[in-house]
């Protein structure tokens, strides 16, 4: 019983990340199981049976809050889920201890991207034109289900930091679409682990706790992101990226525990000060909203 509530709170915490940046229910979840021993092959299929809900549920509320870009969704789903299906199916036989730094790298370079986009906007309100290629779009979907199998949580981090770094789609629409999409990523990747593991190699138990947590937290993630202004949510899934992945590489570098928590605590103190920087912007730019509606309404006064 303790177990489940642990793994419930975990659930509830990773949902509000995740539903709210984009990223981190699998990577958060699986690291936990990691941690208590289960092999990542079980961890990996723990978490995606226990996003069917989640992501279901996370789906319809970004739905309801008009987060989703139903274009975005229609051409990575299918090849997510794909992806997902191959990734967990070869999960045992693939390096992908080997891969990871190298996708780490990758994510660590298109995070502070993110963040530099966001930060120089300065007083300025981001502009989000032109669409995503299919040729784009489809491919991604792919590297990202065949990811989220392997690593037990990737298709936030490389679909939300891709399309984030395309500057074509507004944050809460990332967010939406990609959460939105990952419930046909776990269906994929739950098939995958089911041919390979077998209904034994798979703790449902785990499973069930982790999304009794997640479902309680999607609606309330989804309505944040709807309301946070995109500059936060920008630089706040930039520096999620960035943390993430630096723990990553320093890891799979042989970098002792002293140096990880080093490089991590720079990089944290630095992500919450460019939180600082897009929070007074974001808060400079709602009083001047507020100080024209008031002028425009008093000026609507004296006309009439």
């Amino acid at each position: 019983m303790r177990n489940f509530l642990v793994l419930g709170i975990v659930g509830l915490i990773a949902q509000l990340i995740d539903g709210s940046l984009g990223m981190a229910f699998g990577v958060t979840s699986s690291t936990l199981l990691l941690a208590a021993g289960i092999a990542p092959a079980a961890a990996s299929a723990a978490v995606h049976f226990s996003e069917l809900g989640t992501t279901l549920v996370s789906g319809f509320s970004h739905y309801k809050l008009g987060n989703v870009d139903w274009r975005t969704v229609a051409i990575m789903a299918v090849p997510g889920g794909v992806g997902a299906y191959f990734g967990a199916t070869f999960l045992s036989s693939l390096p992908g201890d080997v891969v990871k730094p190298w996708v780490a790298a990758l994510l660590l370079a298109l995070g502070i991207y993110v963040i530099w986009r966001f930060l120089v906007l300065g007083g300025r309100r981001p502009q989000f034109r032109g669409k995503l290629s299919a040729f784009f779009l489809a491919p991604l979907g792919v590297v990202a289900g065949l990811m989220d199998a392997i690593g037990g949580g990737g298709w936030g981090p490389v679909g939300t930091t891709s399309l984030l770094s395309s500057g074509r789609l507004e944050p809460r629409k990332v967010v939406g679409s990609i959460d939105t999409s990952e419930f046909v990523v776990s269906i994929g990747g739950s098939l995958g682990f089911l041919v390979g593991l077998g209904t034994q190699g798979v703790n449902f138990g785990f499973a069930a706790a982790l999304l009794v947590g997640g479902v309680i937290a999607a609606p309330i993630a989804a309505w944040l992101v709807k309301r946070l202004p995109a500059r936060v949510l920008g630089v706040g899934a930039g520096g999620l990226i960035v943390l993430t992945n630096t723990q990553t590489i320093v890891t799979s570098l042989g970098g002792a525990t002293v140096a990880v928590l080093t490089a991590t605590s720079v990089v944290f103190v630095a992500w919450m000060v460019a939180l600082g920087v897009v929070i007074s912007g974001a808060r400079r730019l709602k009083a001047l909203d507020d100080e024209s509606a008031r002028l425009e309404a008093a000026t609507d006064t004296v006309a009439h």
